[in-house]
């Protein structure tokens, strides 16, 4: 067998996560993205201060009002 080998590469992504009913957005969060399907993966530290930053609901940078729609047939 044939196995490609990962093209990971070191960019900043933002991070979205549902949490409690509420959106949360982090910009700028460093994680290594695999080039080919665009996976984001980001190191245990990284994860730990996310949640820290969510959970611990620092004061934001900015507010967003996101509208929200319901898919239908």
């Amino acid at each position: 067998m044939n196995y490609r080998e990962e093209k990971l590469v070191e960019r900043r992504v933002t991070y979205t996560l549902e949490h409690e009913g509420k959106f949360y957005i982090v910009e700028n969060v460093p994680a290594r993205v695999n080039e080919e399907t665009g996976e984001q993966l980001f190191s245990p530290d990284t994860v730990e201060r996310l949640q820290r930053t969510i959970i611990g609901q620092g004061k934001p940078s900015r507010v967003l009002e996101t509208p929200v729609y319901e898919y239908s047939d």
